[in-house]
Formats: structure tokens, C-alpha cells, sequence
């Protein structure tokens, strides 16, 4: 499997991800890796990162966590994000790094060829680049075979 290929594919793919400017510097089977840029024109009226640039960087790399562990499923299922909570810790300066992995992915994955679809659960962590967790969130995944 090409992961890059499947990361800049993923991150290229989804205009308002792409217009913000976040990438992914890992992506795998094991989770994956987004950054959100410091540039001041994403940024809010105190200097920092904007909450809803927070926000998109979460759900990116919950988004991207879920492609590297569901990768060989892809073309015979449809994930959505139907829910999500976050919580701002610090202010976020600079370029801000999101870390996410699926729990358990083979065993969502038997769930799934049981029964269909699966609910689950992806947490995330944010950091700055002195490595200080400035936001968390939890995003709630929805995926479900396709006819």
C-alpha cells in the first residue's frame, strides 16, 4: 500500500483541508500525523490558531488515522463523521501537530464483515512544536459496507 500517495491524495482531496494548508506528515496503518501551518492568515485576533483551524486539523487527521487503518477497505465502504467534541487547553502558536489512531482496528474490521457497519471512536491529540498538548478532541466515525 502507498501511504504517501494515499496521504497526499487525502489531504489534496478536501478543498477547505487544502485551502488552510494542513498535510500530513505520517500516515499509516498505525494512525496518522496532521499539521496545521502558522500562517496569519488562518490565524485569530490573539496571535494564535483559529478554534475552527483546531477543529479542521483534528477531524483531518481522525479522517486520515481512519484511511491508513482501512486502506485495503476503501473502495467497499463509506466512513462519515457523525460527531465530535473538542477541548482547547492553551493557546495554540506556530504550527500545530494532530496525532490519531483507530482503536483496534482489526477487530472494528471483523465487526464490520459481521455486521455491516461500525461505530467507533477516534481520539486526538494536538500539540505545538515544543510539544506542549494545546487541544484534544474525539471524533465519532460511522462506517457502513456498501451495497
Amino acid at each position: 500500500m502507498d501511504y504517501d500517495a494515499l496521504a497526499a491524495g487525502l489531504a489534496g482531496s478536501i478543498p477547505f483541508v487544502k485551502k488552510v494548508g494542513i498535510t500530513f506528515s505520517d500516515l499509516g496503518p498505525d494512525g496518522a500525523t496532521a499539521v496545521l501551518p502558522d500562517d496569519p492568515e488562518i490565524g485569530n485576533h490573539v496571535g494564535s490558531q483559529h478554534a475552527g483551524g483546531l477543529f479542521t486539523l483534528a477531524e483531518t487527521a481522525s479522517g486520515g488515522a481512519f484511511v491508513g487503518s482501512f486502506a485495503e477497505l476503501l473502495g467497499e465502504i463509506t466512513p462519515l463523521a457523525k460527531g465530535a467534541s473538542i477541548q482547547y487547553l492553551k493557546l495554540a502558536k506556530g504550527p500545530i501537530e494532530a496525532k490519531a489512531s483507530v482503536p483496534d482496528p482489526d477487530g472494528l474490521k471483523a465487526k464490520l464483515a459481521e455486521e455491516g457497519k461500525i461505530e467507533f471512536q477516534v481520539g486526538v491529540s494536538m500539540t505545538d512544536s515544543e510539544g506542549l498538548e494545546v487541544a484534544t478532541a474525539i471524533v465519532d466515525w460511522y462506517v457502513r459496507k456498501n451495497s
